[in-house]
């Protein structure tokens, strides 16, 4: 998406700037020195947002390389330009330190912050492996293969220097204690990525742990090494404490002072744990460890709360960090054990400790992520109901809007300063507008187009590697004698997401007889594409995909061609970014109300792609009566029945049935009303586009944040928060 307001640059040699830890591209020296005066001012005017992982792959959002495009920087005199030119111009485009929808929204999330000013810095770790890469076979589905990628040679990625040794990488030092009181000195090298705003005027560092070096016991660099490292339960309980547990050594060796402390999710928990000892020592002195009682602990962690904001992202069970008392015990110290077992019991699991408990009881304020999750996380952590708000995530808009879709905007006057301010697709008058809405139909035409190219190439692909390789494709369509295509036009579906259980990817195809029956006897042509990935170690969710692969000869078969279900490997933010914008619908079928929030269907949304979906998550709110798509499936009370996991409370029956019952409409409306199918695309951008935006999200967390900001940053925000008010009562 290309920059638009990034005049007060003149020169690319304006973009360099350095500090005591290094130098850096991408901003102008007097906007890198203003951020970081911010982060490190003595007044602690500033939030450090944590997140076990962080997704901002620079190949779908690039403000920089958008710059050094439309001002034609391609070669430089300079040497040291010229390596910065080829990085960000040709450098590879991929940072795997994402699994899915938490990461990416924490991306989304930053860049938000970045775009609106607000004084954020970031902490997550830098996974040498990433999070493992996708294979799909056929016959034995999702296979997983280690991620391999270069920090170095990754554009917006810059690892810090020692300011006392300049040219040798910042060490900070971790330790981590056993239950003998033994220290291990762990150490981390330190990675910043900038999440730089669209106009190159401000950014928000991200600061990545590096712990894979040779300096580091080999257990940590284990640890380090891939996302959600589930190897054992002690891996994944180290992986936990090397987040949490370097935060404040980070801050200190970078100067840095935010006062507010943000945990996306509880992952790095642990920080609330060490900044709970420091208050204690504040107190009682350096022998605080052989003195301190409960109703110490109890004090320091109502002084610690008032700097904790904290974000939970779900549901189910899975999400919901527990550790064995006994694990615990053998990897910490006495005190920190005395603050778990105060903090962190578990009343439905005793012998655990349970790290959602810790941080709903130490924080002050906690969100949900939709109105729906705020009413489900109340029935499940009761004894928190009376502070537990919702502020419904939303998605970075300049991210998911296609170039496209974007062109169309840009050169709509009613919709004149939409990059900066999503809100003004709340008063746009679109209703009448002959040319806009022309040329929306023209770019969604193209974009579909886009997709299907995508995928047919992809199938011509497929059919060549099953010579070459021993990979069996994972599409019917790439072994038949014909080559079958995907064309543009015909009805597309798309579903997107992490593979487990509770999100049902397979519901739709329960039934198959009854789903090729309704093509049949209309002469509905429909596609159907498919992608996402299954936790490595989540064998029912690598079964539902294997599900998927298998029903595509049925339906093809069962249809008479009419359907085609094809699926896509590899999912990253590029291929998501191209499938919300080449669909005619949005499919989400979770079990409700399992599904917390769901952000995938928001990025279809600000491209005025309709949902299609089960009433769940954000739907709950985007639904809009029917103006901006469908819903199916149960919406009956929340209970212990319709909470529950397990397979068998999964309606599968029920839900599908209500789907086929829906089908033929959308089909209709779609083949032969194309106008007012287009009018749901409409409504979508009006009425959706202003709520569902991180703009607005982020401005709903500066209420929690307790943040001074200047005359216009306050002003902004003041609007953005006008536009949404996640947490009020549903009627």
């Amino acid at each position: 998406m290309t920059a638009k307001k990034t005049t007060h640059i003149n020169d690319i040699k304006e973009l360099l700037c350095t500090s005591p830890f290094g130098t850096f591209f991408g901003v102008p020296q007097q906007v890198f020195d203003r951020v970081w005066h911010r982060l490190s001012n003595p007044d602690g005017n500033s939030v450090v947002y944590i997140s076990m992982e962080i997704g901002a792959d620079p190949d779908v959002f690039h403000p920089v390389m958008d710059f050094l495009t439309e001002q034609e920087y391609r070669e430089s005199k300079d040497p040291d330009i010229q390596l910065l030119l080829n990085k960000y111009l040709h450098g590879p485009r991929k940072i795997p330190n994402y699994s899915g929808g938490l990461g990416v929204l924490a991306g989304d999330t930053l860049k938000s912050f970045a775009d609106t000013h607000i004084p954020v810095m970031a902490v997550s770790l830098l996974y040498r492996e990433g999070y493992f890469s996708q294979i799909v076979d056929s016959r034995m589905g999702q296979i997983d293969q280690a991620t391999s990628w270069s920090p170095e040679e990754t554009p917006s990625l810059f690892q810090l220097e020692d300011p006392e040794n300049p040219g040798q990488p910042l060490t900070i030092t971790v330790p981590f204690y056993n239950e003998y009181d033994h220290p291990t000195l762990a150490k981390a090298h330190v990675w910043m990525k900038m999440e730089i705003s669209e106009e190159l005027d401000y950014f928000v560092p991200e600061f990545l742990l590096d712990y894979s070096i040779d300096s580091s016991p080999s257990w940590v660099r284990e640890a380090g090494l891939r996302l959600y490292n589930s190897k054992s339960t002690i891996m994944k309980a180290n992986q936990r404490r090397m987040l949490g547990t370097g935060i404040l050594p980070l801050m200190k060796a970078l100067g840095l002072t935010a006062r507010t402390i943000h945990l996306n999710e509880q992952h790095g928990v642990t920080v609330t744990m060490q900044l709970i000892l420091r208050q204690i020592e504040e107190t009682l002195g350096p022998d605080f460890r052989s003195r301190m009682t409960d109703n110490d602990i109890r004090a320091a962690a109502e002084e610690v709360a008032k700097r904790i904001v904290y974000t939970i992202h779900t549901p189910v069970t899975a999400g919901h960090d527990r550790f064995d008392r006994s694990l615990y015990t053998g990897i910490t110290q006495d005190s920190c054990i005395q603050i778990l077992n105060l903090l962190a019991s578990d009343e439905e699991s005793p012998s655990q400790y349970n790290f959602t408990a810790f941080a709903m009881r130490v924080n002050r304020a906690v969100n949900s992520v939709s109105r729906l999750h705020r009413d489900v996380t109340r029935k499940q952590f009761p004894q928190f109901a009376d502070k537990i708000r919702a502020i419904t995530n939303g998605v970075h808009h300049l991210t998911w809007i296609s170039e496209t879709r974007a062109k169309v905007f840009d050169n709509s006057a009613a919709l004149s300063g939409w990059r900066d301010d999503p809100g003004v697709f709340a008063h746009a008058d679109l209703e009448n507008d002959r040319t806009f809405r022309r040329n929306l139909q023209k770019a969604w035409r193209h974009d579909n187009h886009v997709l299907a190219d995508y995928v047919s190439n992809m199938l011509v692909e497929h059919r060549r590697q099953m010579v070459e390789t021993w990979i069996d494709p994972p599409n019917y369509f790439s072994r038949l004698d014909e080559v079958v295509k995907l064309e543009p036009g015909v009805f597309t579906i798309g579903f997107a997401r992490r593979f487990s259980t509770y999100k049902r990817a397979d519901l739709i195809f329960d039934d198959i007889p009854a789903l090729a029956d309704i093509l049949v006897r209309n002469n509905w042509r429909i596609n159907f594409v498919f992608a996402g990935k299954a936790h490595p170690q989540d064998e029912p969710g690598k079964s539902v995909l294997k599900l998927i692969l298998d029903n595509q000869q049925e339906l093809y078969t069962l249809s008479n061609g009419l359907a085609r279900l094809v699926f896509i490997p590899g999912y990253d933010m590029k291929i998501a970014k191209m499938m919300v914008s080449g669909v005619h619908t949005w499919l989400n079928s979770p079990k409700r109300p399992l599904e917390a929030s769901g952000t995938s269907g928001m990025k279809a949304a600000m491209n005025g792609v309709p949902n299609l979906s089960v009433m769940d998550g954000w739907w709950v709110e985007g639904y809009h009566e029917g103006k901006t798509g469908w819903k199916f499936g149960y919406e009956g009370p929340l209970n212990e029945y319709s909470l529950s996991e397990d397979p068998a409370t999964l309606l599968y029956a029920e839900d599908s049935l209500s789907f086929y019952k829906l089908l033929p409409g959308i089909l209709e409306l779609f083949y032969e009303q194309p106008g007012k199918y287009l009018q749901i695309a409409v409504n979508n951008l009006l009425l959706n586009v202003p709520i569902f935006n991180t703009h607005r999200m982020a401005a709903e967390y500066v209420r929690e944040y307790d943040l001074e900001l200047d005359t216009e940053t306050a002003a902004n925000i003041a609007g953005f928060q006008e536009l949404y008010r996640s947490d009020v009562v549903d009627d």
